[in-house]
């Protein structure tokens, strides 16, 4: 009865999920108040059940079991001035994004883990703001994740099948480029689910060091619909309408952690393929290298921990941005997807309530970032330019039950 329960708050969180502008790309930079108080690491330091999405072999360090679930309450700050009229503001500023996960040690080298977390997302409201033609963009991923560990002394592997729901709703009113006519464009949100995988493990070198990597698989997405309906306005710039597919791109994790007395210090690298992803690629977004690093101070009753996380803009503005393809890519890139934020500060900490009941906190800051590109005007063949500012505050909790 109790797994029938856990069950049922995981599946649960999966319909709360609202949408984000998140921060490595689309990606959420940490899973849980311990990985993203320590810059969104979490390869090789195992943090409790949230390590189920990020490494799944690292499950293999767990004791006994744990009960995870908490949220981020991730705030945005988006703005775009478009062709010099002045910034206006994304009323998309709050989101509420969820998590929940389990696991439970089988015997001395089985453990299981499933998970249930919102991990990327983007979305921005400009219903009010005619001169950013009323856009309004809309992007959830949630991902269910169950894995099983094998572990000995001093290593372990993992494996995860992931089972990913994916929602998207793009629409706007393209009058500026229908002769000043209204031209409400969209077609209500769309939604698919997808399969991929994670696998990965760790290795003891020493009783103090932790090596580790993960690999996840791309999963294609196809949200019926939605990027062809919002490009049919602009073919002749463009050589054709975008296909419908968005896919969540591959990812190569590396880690190490390193334990020395009370203290902790980790360090990841992850690659994100942006530039192989379907859809992702036709807009022209690159490859993304992230390194993330966090220090973590420890005692019986509680933690106080500190991270950086940066990663490069992978949306570029167009080489060809002042011809029509690559100036209506980079409209929609910083109107629509502004997912440009680089660098990352973070605190947290936590408190053993219990000898059962942890309850943890922490912070994750992206100081602004302002990117300019070459857009399109309703003139053909004539551009602008387009600015848009962003930076982010976000605000994770986590309670974690030992038993």
């Amino acid at each position: 009865m109790k797994k029938t329960k856990l069950a049922l708050a995981i599946t649960a969180a999966s319909f709360v999920a609202t949408p984000v502008l998140a921060t490595n790309g689309t990606n959420m930079v940490g899973l849980g108040a311990q990985s993203a108080a320590m810059g969104g690491t979490g390869v090789a330091a195992y943090y409790g059940a949230e390590n189920v999405v990020v490494n799944p072999g690292l499950i293999g360090k767990a004791v006994g079991s744990e009960f995870a679930f908490g949220g981020t309450v991730f705030m945005p700050s988006v703005s775009t001035d478009y062709a010099g009229q002045g910034a206006k503001d994304s009323t998309a500023n709050m989101n509420l994004i969820p998590s929940v996960s389990l696991v439970s040690r089988i015997d001395d080298q089985l453990t299981f883990g499933i998970g249930m977390y919102g991990t990327s997302g983007m979305g921005v409201d400009y219903r009010d703001e005619d001169g950013l033609m009323n856009a309004q963009s809309n992007m959830q991923i949630m991902r269910f994740v169950s894995t099983l560990a094998f572990n000995e002394a001093n290593f372990g592997v993992g494996f995860s099948p992931i089972v990913q729901y994916g929602s998207l709703d793009i629409h706007y009113d393209a009058a500026a480029f229908n002769g000043g006519t209204s031209k409400p464009t969209g077609s209500g949100m769309a939604s698919d689910l997808g399969i991929g995988f994670s696998l990965g493990g760790y290795f003891d070198l020493t009783k103090e060091l932790t090596l580790a990597a993960a690999y996840t698989s791309a999963i294609n997405m196809k949200y019926e619909g939605q990027l062809s309906t919002a490009s049919s306005n602009f073919v002749g710039m463009i050589p054709a309408a975008f296909g419908d597919e968005l896919e969540q791109p591959a990812e190569l994790k590396l880690g190490a952690a390193y334990t020395m007395g009370n203290m902790l210090y980790t360090a990841d690298f992850k690659q994100i393929a942006w530039s192989a992803a379907k859809g992702y690629k036709d807009f022209g977004w690159e490859d993304q290298n992230v390194i993330a690093l966090g220090a973590k101070f420890s005692t019986e009753k509680y933690w106080a921990g500190v991270g950086f996380n940066t990663g490069n803009n992978p949306i570029k503005e167009q080489a060809n941005g002042a011809t029509g393809g690559g100036a209506v890519i980079n409209m929609f890139n910083n109107i629509f997807f502004p997912a440009t934020t680089e660098t990352h500060i973070s605190v947290g900490g936590g408190y053993s309530l219990t000898s059962h009941l942890t309850l943890e906190g922490a912070i994750v800051m992206a100081p602004e970032v302002k990117t300019t590109v070459s857009a399109p005007t309703a003139t053909p063949g004539t551009y602008t330019t387009s600015t848009t500012t962003h930076s982010q505050m976000g605000y994770t909790v986590t309670a974690r039950y030992n038993f």
